[in-house]
């Protein structure tokens, strides 16, 4: 068990969710409610991040951690033809919105060297990484300066590397969950198996405290995932409507029409497989979107803005994952609560021999 997890009052991490939802507020609100709130790097500059950070210093004295994407190299040369078709596809669309495509960078990195920097300077107590894992010498560095470290997975192999590269725990993220699929590889076709299946596989090979996620909405889940041996569970969706979160009032009111009744795994909007309830920009694209991080993202961005601006839900990423309808207003501390298992549950032991050589 690692420092961070076994001083946890309550078993239940909030979510890093880049975009808006994950503010210091809500960071500050799980954290004093006794779980482990995390800040969303993804999509920030370093700047950016710092001061959400400084705002979340002076909003918590418990420890918290930050969340940074792991950038893919992009090859220019292979996918400018399919992408350069897909903004043909939307270019009428986003005219109609009143917008233009976003213009395409193939370098971007989403300042992760940056950011690295930024939380080698000024430390915070566990950082964790999705869609990939980063570079030994940030493992190290991280570790040398006290930082403790996680990667977000979807499926034992990728448990085990993230294991053998120095990971402190990890976060194993079923298909239920929402937004992004962690899948190291960007363009690879996700599997359907859920936290449960994924605990069971990824328990005999890596010798590490697991988080699982994906779809924990209620307290009898949360229980049980203890109980099958994880250390915590980390829970996005569940505080998506929340008074802290920064979830804009169109997604809101997407998140709450009873007539969107479906969630659907979509490339349509980012490039990366990501999981949403189902709008009428996923009925229309999702099929023609090549798998192409972050370049479908830069240029949906601003369609999306626009919509989001005229509170047209249809047309917005609607991340959610699959228990949404069951998502909660109110304050975050009350989620947490809600969460929290009543009576003490036990993990269930791993038999002799089971954990992999790491080595």
């Amino acid at each position: 068990m690692t420092s961070l997890l076994r001083r946890l009052e309550r078993p239940i991490v909030a979510a890093p969710m880049a975009g808006g939802p994950s503010t210091p507020e809500l960071v500050a609100a799980v954290n004093d409610a006794g779980g482990l709130g995390f800040l969303a790097g993804g999509y920030l500059t370093a700047n950016a991040l710092a001061d959400r950070i400084v705002e979340t210093r002076a909003l918590t004295a418990a420890g918290f951690g930050v969340n940074l994407f792991v950038p893919a190299d992009l090859d220019r040369d292979r996918d400018l033809g399919s992408v350069q078709e897909y903004a043909d596809r939307l270019r009428f669309s986003a005219r109609r919105l009143g917008a233009k495509l976003g213009r395409v960078d193939w370098h971007d990195r989403d300042h992760f060297e940056d950011k690295v920097t930024l939380l080698l300077d000024d430390p915070v107590a566990v950082v964790s990484f999705t869609f990939g894992i980063p570079p030994q010498a940030v493992i190290d560095a991280l570790h040398e300066c006290g930082t403790e470290v996680v990667v977000t997975v979807t499926d034992p192999d990728e448990a085990l590397a993230a294991a053998r590269a120095g990971a402190d725990a990890l976060c194993i993220q079923g298909a239920a969950a929402g937004g992004h699929r962690s899948t190291h590889d960007a363009t690879a076709i996700p599997n359907e198996d859920s936290w449960t299946e994924l605990l069971r596989r990824c328990r005999s090979i890596a010798a590490l405290p697991l988080i699982v996620c994906g779809g924990i909405m209620t307290r009898a889940q949360v229980e049980f995932a203890i109980r099958s041996g994880a250390a915590a569970v980390q829970c996005g969706t569940a505080f998506l409507l929340t008074d802290e979160a920064g979830t804009s009032t169109t997604a809101r009111a997407g998140l709450s029409d009873r007539t969107l009744t479906r969630s659907a795994v979509t490339r349509a909007f980012s490039g990366r497989p990501a999981r949403g309830v189902r709008n009428e920009f996923i009925e229309q694209f999702d099929e023609f979107a090549p798998p192409v991080y972050p370049v479908v993202d830069q240029i949906t961005k601003p369609v999306r803005a626009a919509a989001a601006a005229d509170g047209n839900y249809q047309w917005v990423s609607l991340w959610a994952g699959t228990g949404w309808e069951s998502a909660r207003t109110g304050p975050a501390a009350a989620v947490v609560e809600s969460l929290h298992p009543t009576r003490l549950v036990h993990p269930q032991p791993l038999r002799e021999g089971t954990g992999a050589d790491l080595d």
